[in-house]
């Protein structure tokens, strides 16, 4: 299998995020980009360099609105008097639409919906990479792959149309989705981080030609908090094309699986032509988030009945902290996946 990954998404280095009130260092830290291309690596994968895709693969699922502000708005933030080195929102919006705020803080609370995704000098350059690696996976499916991996960071899935948040800045697995929907009729998007996709969700919720699946814990005490309930299906035309599994914290293997078990056969009753798996590594049992109890083992059983579907897949890179596991979990589910997806095809 193919991984793709560009050395410059390791320059953008996040400092702190607000944590219960609390500050602390930010988790999203360059080194997992080193124990993530490991586990690929001993995984069997082959690392390769992503080509520069411009901005028209992102901005069919990101705003224009919305990337002008990510591009510029650091550089307009030093600007302010006394100003911090990274932009973090200090207020938001109480409603979105309407009016739209001319000043640097009022944009950045406008789209940014958390403190957890600073943005620096080098965030911009770092999340068009990460977007690329998505989309040259994606190219390396349409072309015949039949599975390619996208080593991204910074991560995507908690990034709506036109709103960061969770550490992410573009929707990588939403950017690989409307790729594949070049010449697929229909996609899935798998999400097994554990946080909801909610980002996701949201992009594709009046959507009836990508389908999102995530499983995660739930989120009545539990990031994003305001997103990942089971009743969430959609709406408009989207209504039934969106299933959230929550699950109990600590959560472990047999439940995650049983959860699994259900994500695959809705995904089986849409018949799509490709998937995207969003893959978090932080469902495991030693992240430091701590929210489920997922086994190194799990991942590889994990990647195996997502690999039954026998689908075009691109995996995509969303969470997973640093914690001794990282590399060995990525490992796990790359290499059950490719042995199990193999047989699945032939």
């Amino acid at each position: 299998m193919k991984a793709f990954y560009a050395d410059e998404q390791k320059r953008h280095d996040p400092k702190g995020f607000l944590s219960s009130g609390a500050p602390k260092p930010n988790p999203e830290q360059p080194e997992r980009v080193e124990r993530l291309l490991a586990g690929a690596r001993a995984a069997g994968c082959e690392i390769v360099r992503p080509r520069e895709h411009g901005l028209g693969p992102i901005a069919a699922v990101h705003t224009p609105e919305y990337l002008d502000f990510l591009e510029h708005i650091h550089a307009r933030w030093q600007r302010i008097a006394e100003a911090s080195e990274e932009v973090i929102p200090n207020i938001h919006p109480i409603a979105r639409g309407g009016s739209y705020p001319a000043s640097a803080v009022g944009q950045a609370g406008y789209h940014m919906a958390d403190t957890s995704c600073p943005i620096s000098a080098e965030t911009w350059e770092s999340s068009l990479w990460s977007a690329w690696s998505a989309v040259e996976a994606a190219e390396a499916v349409l072309s015949g792959e039949p599975a390619a991996y996208a080593l991204c960071r910074p991560p995507g899935h908690h990034a709506f149309a036109d709103v960061a948040g969770g550490f992410c800045f573009i929707n990588n697995s939403a950017v690989a989705a409307q790729r594949l929907r070049k010449t697929a009729a229909r996609v899935a998007i798998l999400d097994v981080d554990l946080h909801h996709g909610n980002g996701t969700q949201g992009i594709f919720y009046a959507r009836p030609d990508v389908l999102t699946v995530s499983i995660h814990a739930d989120p009545v005490r539990f990031y994003p908090f305001f997103w990942g309930h089971a009743d969430e299906r959609g709406e408009g035309p989207g209504l039934g094309y969106n299933l959230n599994l929550p699950l109990a914290r600590k959560s472990a293997d047999a439940e995650f699986l049983a959860a699994l078990d259900k994500g695959l056969q809705r995904i089986r009753a849409f018949a799509p032509e490709a998937l995207v798996v969003a893959l978090g590594l932080d469902a495991f049992e030693g992240d430091p988030f701590g929210g489920l109890s997922v086994t190194t083992q799990g991942f590889a059983r994990i990647a195996e009945a997502v690999a039954g579907l026998g689908l075009p897949t691109v995996i995509v890179q969303e969470g997973g902290y640093l914690c001794d596991a990282l590399s060995d979990n990525l490992t796990s589910f790359l290499a059950g996946f490719g042995g199990a997806h193999r047989l699945a095809a032939g």
